[in-house]
């Protein structure tokens, strides 16, 4: 299935599906207020700041190409590991910290198909506090060679959208794209009993690049 992107210009760069709705009024800001900037000074005032956050929209929503990962988890998420914890059903959660200079958007971790996609109402305290568990978020199940396998995407303080790109009954390939969590955030993902993690709290991860799983 191919993935859904935007192109940002002729030049190949892509930004990610869902950008719209942000980045779209705040280039427009930027354009006009550079345009009348050449005829006002009380313009250039104001197009110093639209322009930079302008510029900031575009990286923040940028999606660039990744060579995908041969093993049989892979990281759903750039970002930080936050924590592993062990769960009461034999499963091991880990946690990974999206800060806003992350790449938001999210990747598949196995090849399977996906059995459901349920958003949680909740709220929006930073991802990075324990009661952020309660917050808004899109909890995946994906049915995979290693059986059920669980990812939830959890916004943050800012993060107020989750931007799933793909319906229940899609089969996606390993390192596919399908989501977005708008500025900082957090990704879940629960491997299954007997399953080794690979990855240590406070370590780097890459989506669709870190293995989190040990052979």
């Amino acid at each position: 299935m191919p993935d859904s992107q935007t192109p940002a210009s002729r030049g190949g760069v892509r930004l990610a599906r869902g950008a719209s709705p942000w980045l779209l009024p705040t280039v427009a800001t930027a354009a006009l207020s550079l345009t009348r900037a050449r005829r006002s000074g009380r313009w250039a005032a104001v197009a110093v700041p639209t322009t930079a956050l302008a510029a900031g929209m575009l990286w923040f929503f940028r999606d660039p190409e990744r060579e995908i990962t041969q093993g049989r988890v892979i990281s759903p998420a750039d970002g930080v590991v936050q924590s592993i914890m062990p769960w009461k059903d034999g499963r091991t959660r880990v946690a990974i910290f999206m800060s806003p200079l992350n790449v938001h958007v999210n990747r598949a971790p196995l090849a399977g198909t996906v059995t459901s996609v349920e958003h949680v109402p909740g709220g929006f305290v930073p991802a990075f506090n324990k009661e952020s568990e309660n917050n808004e978020r899109v909890v995946w199940h994906f049915d995979t060679e290693l059986g059920d396998i669980e990812m939830v995407q959890i916004a943050g303080a800012v993060a107020r959208r989750i931007v799933p790109y793909v319906p229940q009954g899609t089969k996606v390939e390993q390192g596919e794209r399908i989501g977005l969590i708008r500025f900082g955030s957090r990704v879940d993902i629960y491997l299954p009993e007997g399953v080794e993690v690979a990855v240590e709290v406070g370590q780097a991860t890459t989506a669709g690049v870190t293995r989190i799983d040990r052979d």
